[in-house]
């Protein structure tokens, strides 16, 4: 556990911080919102060739930033689809739904950050226990208030990825 140190300053170790795998890809759990006393909630994201990150959903208390660090993201915010390259930073307020995916013929590294820092480590967890076929998806269903994720339906993403 990454917990707050001196004067509250939080520190994610490389060496410490957990991975957890879906398909090719995977997810490095750095700080949730205990670790930096609600202040930010930050994870990176390793998304192999057009290896889909996330579903359209939405926060309605948090926001979302997405730095890409290597390769090519498709992000949607609201209708909008964009391509977002290395050293592009997108930030996604409350209540607009969006999606992303690492670009077709692309990998994509991107380093996630909410705010304010919620809890969201455990429904990462679930999420990819339902996908492994080990975890019930009632309980991730469940877990949506707790980590303010909303799925919804968005016809320009369903139709284009």
């Amino acid at each position: 556990m990454n917990a707050p140190g001196a004067a509250g300053v939080a520190i994610a170790r490389a060496e410490t911080a957990e991975t957890l795998k879906f398909g090719p890809g995977s997810i490095r759990l750095l700080l949730d919102g205990d670790a930096t006393g609600g202040a930010i909630s930050a994870h990176r994201v390793h998304l192999t060739d057009g290896g889909l990150g996330a579903n359209p959903h939405l926060h309605t208390h948090t926001s979302e930033a997405f730095y890409v660090v290597e390769g090519s993201l498709d992000l949607l915010a609201g209708d909008q689809r964009s391509h977002v390259t290395a050293g592009d930073l997108v930030v996604v307020p409350p209540g607009v739904a969006h999606a992303f995916a690492a670009s077709p013929g692309y990998d994509a590294e991107v380093f996630l950050f909410i705010t304010p820092g919620i809890e969201r480590f455990e429904f990462f967890r679930q999420l990819v226990r339902v996908a492994d076929g080990e975890g019930d998806r009632q309980t991730l269903l469940d877990m949506q208030a707790d980590s303010d994720t909303y799925p919804v339906d968005n016809p320009t993403w369903r139709t284009t990825k």
